[in-house]
């Protein structure tokens, strides 16, 4: 399973329009509430010794005021009898100034404290992040023009003008990540926005009109030149950075030689296994462990 997948809660999709369960939920000491503010979510620090952070929450029974002060308030899902819901307070200037907040918490970029969590908690953040994120760009109908609300434990956004009433839902973006190869040597390509040094597979979005297999052999060909065959689908991650869903596949390449699209990459290479398991002696950077990329290519490793 995939860093960010496998959040540990059932997602009660059933319940979600259910106003009674909601209201009684939301009064019960018991559920938690995981606060997200500006795209970060709260954290707590863990074990010093293991230089580890938790997922950060507060119950209920200590911080009720939050589903005031929340600009959202929306249902995550319910674990062994307790209700998990995210909170949104991106309109405080500051919310740590909120007294009822468990002490020691601070707002942390999810990709920069991720490695430090558990994979069940951070499959956890980003599920209240991608949903917040999505509330926040959904404030209007897109048909309209009118102001949208909350409904159905934020799960669906409606929009308030009574001639329109449109339903909007939450939205994730699918884009292809993909890791082709040829014989004894894969295709890597280091992205301008990436840190120095840093290769990793190809990735793009996916167009309208467009399969998936489709979406890897244009983006491989836009970007390097490279034409594949043979698209083979592998895994999934979320990706709420900020709101798409990664899905992986391995490619075979059908042409070798490489004419990399300047607006897209700074560089792209073949590489051999034994390259690659010696990057750090040719100075080069694998992607994050966190990331699906680094799943396929640690998957492309095993296979020869």
């Amino acid at each position: 399973m995939n860093f960010y997948s496998g959040a540990p809660v059932h997602r009660v999709s059933h319940l979600r329009a259910d106003a009674d369960w909601l209201a009684r939920r939301l009064s019960d000491p018991a559920s938690r509430l995981y606060p997200v503010w500006r795209d970060r979510n709260m954290v707590a620090a863990g074990r010093p010794e293991d230089a580890t952070v938790r997922a950060g929450y507060v119950t209920v029974a200590r911080a009720a005021v939050l589903i005031e002060h929340g600009h959202v308030v929306a249902l995550l899902g319910e674990s062994d009898g307790i209700a998990h819901f995210a909170v949104d307070l991106s309109h405080l200037d500051d919310p740590l100034t909120v007294p009822e907040l468990a002490e020691g918490s601070e707002f942390a970029n999810l990709r920069e404290i991720s490695p430090a969590l558990g994979h069940g908690e951070a499959a956890l953040l980003a599920y209240a992040k991608g949903l917040m994120h999505w509330h926040s760009r959904h404030l209007y109908c897109g048909i309209c023009g009118h102001a949208t609300e909350s409904r159905d434990g934020g799960h669906v956004r409606v929009c308030t003008n009574a001639d329109c009433g449109a339903s909007h839902f939450p939205r994730t973006d699918p884009a292809v990540i993909m890791l082709v190869s040829r014989g004894d040597a894969c295709l890597m390509g280091h992205n301008k926005r990436f840190p120095q040094r840093l290769y990793s597979a190809l990735a793009g979005f996916v167009e309208p009109g467009e399969s998936l297999e489709e979406a890897v052999a244009r983006e491989v060909m836009e970007e390097t030149g490279v034409a594949v065959a043979n698209v083979r689908y592998h895994s999934s991650q979320p990706w709420p950075f900020p709101a798409s869903i990664m899905l992986g596949f391995h490619a075979d390449a059908v042409s070798e030689q490489i004419t990399v699209d300047n607006d897209e990459l700074k560089d792209a290479r073949w590489f051999s296994r034994d390259d690659v398991r010696n990057f750090e002696v040719l100075g080069l950077m694998l992607p994050r462990p966190d990331s699906i990329a680094r799943q396929l290519v640690e998957h492309w490793l095993k296979q020869g």
